[in-house]
Parts: C-alpha cells; structure tokens; sequence
C-alpha cells in the first residue's frame, strides 16, 4: 500500500540522532550541575530537603527508574508476538523523554544565570514527565511505528510540562503523586492519540491482538515491580519528614485494597469464578493512580483504603464492559486499557483530592484550586493527545499496515523460524513421549 512507507533505514536514524543532536545543544547551553552554591531563583527559594545532603533520593530515584523501565515496559508484554517493541521501545521513549523532560520542565526555574541547575529531585521529576508518554503508549501499542512515538514523546512532554506548571504553580493545587498530571493526563492524551488513529479493519480485533501463557506471565513481572515500587513514586517529591512517610503508608495501603478489590471483582464478573489475569496485571495498581493526589494528605490509612478498594472495583469493571465499548461506540481502539488502570483512577484521585482539600486535611490547599488543576488536565490532554495524533498520522512518519499491527517483525529482526521450529520439535517430543507411555 501505498499509504504505508515502513521502511525505517533513513527516516528512524534521522530523526533519532536529530533529537538527540539539538537536546545536547540545548544541554550545553542551559544545563549544568547544581553544586549548592549558587543562589536559587524565587521558585526556589524554600530550602530544598535535598540541599543537606544531595544523595538522599537517589534511592527514590532508583525506585522510580526501575518502574519506568522495568515496570511499564513489563506491564505491556502481554501481546504474543509485540514483546520486543513493548520492553524495547519503552526504553527507546524513555531514554529520550527524561532528558526532554528535564529541560521542558526547569525553563520555568532557571536560575539568575539562565542555567537549568540538574539534582537528583530533578532527574526524578524528568521520569515523571516520561511516564505520561509510557501510559499513552499503551493506549497505541502495537499499532504505531516508532518513528511515529518519537514525535508523540516530543509532543507530549512539552504539553504536559505546560500543564503541570499551570496546575502547580499557577492555580497551587496538590497533586503529589500525580493522579491527574501524569495518570489521568497520560491516559487521555494516550486515548486522544488512538481516536485520531483509529482503524476501522481492527474494529473485529486482530489475530495478534491477545496473549499467550508465557506472554502473560511476563507481563506479571512488570505488575510486580510497579505494585512493590508505587510507594517511591507517589512519595518520591513530597516534603521531608512526616509528609514523605505519609505519603509511603496511604500508597501502600492503598495499593493492598486495590488488589483485594481487583480480586474479588474479578472472580465476581468472569465465568464461573474464575480470575482473569488482566485485571490481576492492571487493577491490582489503581489503588497507587487513584492515592497519588491525596498521598502526603492526612486522609488516615483508612481513607487510603477506601480509595484503593474503589480504584480496584472500577478499574476491573472498566475492563470487564467499558474497554469494549470504547472502542464499538466510540472509536477508541485502547490496547492496554490504559482508561481503566490510569483515566478514570486517575480522575477517582482528583476527585478524592477535591474532597479531602474540602476536609481540610492539607493546608493551604483550596478545592477549587484542585477541581481546575484537573479540568485543566483533561482539556490539555484531549486537545494535545488530538493535535499530536493528526500529525502522527500523516504517511511520511511509517505507520505500520492493518494487517502487520501487533507485531514485532515489522520493524524488528525476530528469530521467528527458530521459535517456530522449537515449537514443532517440542510438539513432536510429546506426542512421541505420549505415544510410548
């Protein structure tokens, strides 16, 4: 087909080394290290809890790089025959999306000097910004080239750093963990993308558009890692002290009740009982989305638990009835279910943000302040994620073919013939091992 230019020899390299090109020029000129020295502008005025002793979240940091490369990329190797692309071009995004991140968020700070001062806090907060494009990635898996995810990680981080400063430091309002910056922002942009590429030849599903035993079994290994490391991310930028360990503990009991609720509603909705192992991989966690707002907020344990166990709830029933929907109705083909682990736990995080600003339970938080800052997320995503996947969209950028969606071979080198001949041999060893017993 014509409409279809899938060869990446110039196009990939091009743009790759490109990007990196003009991020290094732009590194020389306003990058350097914070050394503790210099005066910090008025955004930083307040004492940093890092400035004492400049290591003290590099085990955060380590926490959240592991959930960005391992987790997510992991999360997403359910697909049978897109496990390469699924680990390998999270790594591609992410390696890109942190060092773009890093600068779309500090012109904002620099400092009298015009110099973007890098910390270990700052590097935590570029993965942050590079999780957003993770989550939409999910929402396109297997039906974009990554020629075309380059330019939305482009695209996305320099929206989302708008918003993020808007919702912040504009309207001041408390999203610690990133319920509605990253999650719901990530998610909506994501699904944004997949309505602009919507294809109608997938609306009866695509035979590589399922798992296999093994492919699910790796995928749990991402659902592991992010469940065990969500505390990091939700408390990794709160304040020192009490706050931070505030923060830990409402993760963590959230997270605990999400994965009781996921569960139950599992076993309640599917045939006979049984669980079903995406919602095991995906609900278990929307208890770590749907906290993030309200982590370092006095919501008490039990209020932690009570947003897990909705999160769970909801997302498993996303899954089980809304997923189909979206993508019959309303054109929103959604490969990893990212609406139902991330947008509406997200927008459920917000919410609980609202109400426990109302509460008083964090001070100087107004809940109208945290009802814009998620307005404010929903419209930049819709609008970005629309804007960004009509320009993914155009031929040039080497969108794979229907019929090659959902597949690694296309744009990587698979040892296909081996798999499938030690496939053949396995089968032919039982049979000749059944035929004898």
């Amino acid at each position: 087909m014509p409409a279809y230019s899938t060869n990446m020899r110039l196009k990939f390299p091009i743009l790759a080394l490109t990007l990196e090109i003009i991020t290094i020029i732009l590194y020389a000129i306003f990058v350097t290290y914070d050394d503790g020295k210099s005066s910090h502008d008025d955004h930083a005025s307040n004492k940093s809890h890092t400035e004492e002793n400049p290591l003290s979240l590099y085990p955060m940091f380590q926490d959240v790089h592991v959930m960005i490369f391992i987790g997510f990329g992991f999360l997403m190797t359910f697909l049978k025959k897109y496990g390469f692309s699924s680990v390998g071009i999270n790594l591609l995004l992410a390696a890109f999306g942190l060092q773009w991140g890093l600068l779309m968020q500090n012109f904002w700070h620099m400092d009298k000097d015009g110099k973007i001062k890098v910390s270990i806090e700052k590097m935590i907060n570029a993965d942050f910004s590079t999780a957003t494009v993770l989550i939409s990635f999910g929402a396109v898996l297997g039906k974009t080239s990554p020629v075309q995810l380059l330019l939305m990680t482009l695209l996305e981080i320099t929206t989302f750093c708008i918003n993020e400063h808007l919702v912040v430091e504009v309207l001041g309002a408390s999203d610690i963990g990133a319920s509605m910056t990253i999650h719901a922002f990530g998610a909506y942009f994501g699904l944004a993308v997949a309505r602009m590429l919507y294809r109608p030849a997938l609306r009866n599903g695509h035979e590589n558009d399922g798992s296999v035993y093994h492919s699910d079994l790796f995928a749990m290994i991402g659902t592991v890692f992010l469940w065990m490391f969500w505390p990091s991310f939700n408390s990794a930028i709160a304040s020192a002290g009490y706050p931070q360990q505030t923060a830990i503990i409402n993760t963590y009991f959230s997270l605990a009740a999400s994965a009781l609720s996921a569960y139950a509603t599992s076993s309640l909705l599917e045939h006979k009982g049984k669980l079903d192992m995406v919602h095991i991989q995906n609900a278990t966690l929307a208890g770590g989305v749907a906290v993030g707002t309200c982590a370092d907020m006095n919501i008490g344990p039990f209020g932690a638990m009570l947003i897990g166990l909705i999160a769970g709830v909801i997302s498993t029933v996303g899954f089980k009835f809304l997923t189909p929907i979206l993508a019959s109705s309303l054109g929103i083909q959604d490969t990893c279910g990212v609406h139902n682990l991330h947008g509406m736990p997200g927008i459920l995080g917000g919410l609980a943000g609202i109400v426990a600003a109302a509460l008083g339970k964090k001070e100087d938080i107004k809940p109208t302040m945290q009802a814009a800052g998620l307005a404010s997320s929903l419209g930049f995503a819709l609008v970005g994620g629309a804007i960004t996947g009509l320009l993914m969209k155009l031929p040039l950028w080497g969108q794979p073919p229907d019929q090659n969606c959902f597949d690694d071979s296309i744009y990587w080198e698979v040892p296909e013939e081996e798999e499938e001949n030690e496939e053949s041999l396995a089968h032919a060893d039982h049979s000749k091992n059944k035929a004898e017993a």
